[in-house]
């Protein structure tokens, strides 16, 4: 009866965090254990006691303290420098900007909402199809999830109750081989379609723009040299950026005012809640499913169809898409990272951060397919092209996922090499 009642709230359209303290609710009420209300609240709030949950916030709020403080345009510049000579010189520096600011941000709806405001105008001025333009914004939003810091990443490990900035270095090489497929499609078709001829910077304009452009490029360098070096947790080194972002935006930029600052927080507060909230409740939920010994039962079912990780992953990757299309990304890794991980590594002996990188990109696809697809919808809403416009020159990139996802399942390696 009990996922009759799931299945029946996720088709109706309550809230995934609802959904799931609910269910567990109906479950303990239907088993006849209705003792176990007594520590309902007390395993909730167990959930949330993990100190890396502390990050959720400190990066939410180093990507608004970004975006107020005018670092997201100069990031652009920057990237202009590298690559704004090339043919499509555009689409490329939309490319590597979408780099930047995944190493910031962490979150993919806000990288795309960012990015598809500034970016998609600039390609449409200089003769580029408003359709891909805003597809390769959209497409640029999927290397949030995969370039630490990553918002997923910091929800799975806390899940997978694996070291976060271990997690992170899980997704640095993915990421390059991501961006790098995402070049290669910009490359291919801009030889079919032909790209305007882009532009060199003067000597004195790139030097310019780095020069502008390295203050902000110091809260990536914070982030990620901090956990690489060993010198701060994922946790602190999120503090350490949501500091420099504010001191930098409003010292050396004189964009952020200290008056929005109560603005921002309140925002960030709502945002990150809402997370925490789904955790709390995937904890009861969780304890549900141990109780019911779901993941044994699946397994079982599973491990008759294949004993081949490879295969294994391929099925995972196929449920996980059709997931992704339905629910949001970070609901969905709350929801099915407990019942699948442990079969991952116990049954296949696959690795926890292999699994890890190709399930949070893999629901991050989600975004940018029907019928949900949030990711799409913000693209059209901030860009002004319809969303049927933009899925139809999105299709290369989403191929190309499919290939790295792939490549991600048949090799462990590329995973887990930084570790």
């Amino acid at each position: 009866m009990t996922p009759l009642i799931f299945v029946l709230q996720l088709l109706i359209a309550v809230p995934v965090a609802l959904v799931l303290a609910l269910s567990a609710i109906f479950y303990i009420w239907d088993s006849g254990n209705t003792v176990l209300y007594d520590s309902f609240a007390q395993k909730m709030f167990a959930g949330l006691e993990n100190y890396g949950l502390l990050a959720i916030p400190l990066f939410m709020l180093t990507g608004e303290l970004m975006n107020e403080g005018g670092m997201t345009r100069r990031l652009i510049n920057a990237a202009r420098v590298f690559v704004g000579g090339f043919r499509g010189g555009l689409a490329y520096i939309n490319l590597l900007a979408n780099m930047f600011m995944a190493a910031i941000i962490g979150s993919a709806t806000a990288q795309i909402a960012v990015m598809a405001r500034a970016m998609t105008p600039e390609m449409e001025k200089e003769g580029y199809d408003p359709g891909f333009a805003a597809a390769t914004t959209a497409a640029g939003g999927l290397l949030a999830p995969v370039i630490p810091p990553s918002m997923m990443f910091v929800i799975f490990g806390v899940l997978a109750q694996i070291p976060i900035g271990d997690m992170f270095l899980a997704g640095i090489l993915p990421g390059l081989l991501l961006a790098a497929a995402f070049g290669a499609v910009i490359f291919a078709v801009g030889a079919v379609t032909g790209f305007p001829k882009g532009e060199w910077l003067s000597r004195k304009d790139a030097l310019s723009a780095l020069l502008y452009c390295l203050p902000a490029a110091l809260i990536p360098a914070a982030i990620i040299g901090g956990i690489l070096l060993g010198i701060a947790t994922p946790t602190e080194s999120a503090a350490i950026a949501s500091l420099f972002a504010f001191l930098i935006g409003w010292r050396i930029y004189g964009e952020l005012n200290p008056a929005d600052l109560f603005t921002m927080f309140r925002r960030t507060a709502v945002n990150s809640s809402m997370i925490v909230f789904m955790i709390a409740a995937a904890n009861v939920f969780g304890w549900v499913v141990i109780y019911e010994e779901l993941p044994q039962k699946l397994a079982g079912m599973i491990t008759t169809i294949t004993s081949d990780p490879f295969l294994f992953l391929l099925i995972v990757n196929v449920i996980l898409l059709f997931v992704g299309m339905l629910i949001d990304g970070i609901a969905a890794i709350i929801l099915i990272a407990p019942i699948l991980l442990p079969i991952a590594t116990n049954n296949y002996d696959i690795s926890p951060y292999q699994f890890g990188v190709v399930m949070s990109l893999n629901l991050v696809l989600g975004l940018l397919t029907p019928p949900v697809g949030v990711g799409l919808y913000i693209t059209s809403s901030m860009s002004g092209v319809s969303s049927g416009r933009i899925l139809k020159s999105l299709w290369p990139f989403l191929l190309a996922v499919a290939v790295i996802l792939v490549l991600l399942s048949r090799f462990p390696w590329l995973s887990t090499a930084l570790i």
